[in-house]
């Protein structure tokens, strides 16, 4: 979670939202990290998440993730969490909630709808405290 930190705190010389995401192999090796680029790609899909399993897969030379874990800042959105789905990343292990948008617990559940095909192993608030303090204070700067 410290490496998905410090990808977070690299979105503030670009106005992101900071969150960061890195991808462990199967050994727990990093495979791929992303940030959230929307404001430096302006492109609305650029979440940490998405950009950090684009890597993982072009790394593995593959787009089937199993047996790897996503570590991110946040709690995946619906977007991401349809992307972890369809990736079939084992484990999603997240710090901050997200009260209005968040996928793999919160507002929704997606990481472990039944009614899909794939689910993953979630879990919740590692540095919970961390996590959250860089998005409230990014937030709160823009008040």
């Amino acid at each position: 979670m410290e490496r998905a930190l410090d990808e977070a705190r690299a979105c503030l010389a670009t106005g992101d939202v900071p969150v960061g995401a890195v991808v462990l192999d199967r050994d727990g090796t990093v495979v791929a990290v992303g940030r959230n680029e929307r404001e430096a790609l302006q492109d609305p899909t650029a979440h940490a998440e998405v950009l950090a399993l684009r890597a993982a897969a072009a790394a593995a030379g593959d787009w089937h993730l199993e047996g790897h874990t996503l570590v991110v800042t946040l709690e995946p959105c619906p977007m991401c969490a349809g992307a972890i789905m369809a990736s079939r990343v084992s484990r999603i292990v997240f710090g901050a909630w997200d009260p209005k948008a968040g996928a793999s617990g919160s507002v929704y559940d997606i990481a472990r709808d039944r009614r899909l095909p794939h689910r993953s192993e979630v879990v919740a608030g590692v540095l919970e405290g961390a996590c959250a303090a860089l998005l409230d204070a990014f937030f709160a700067e823009r008040r």
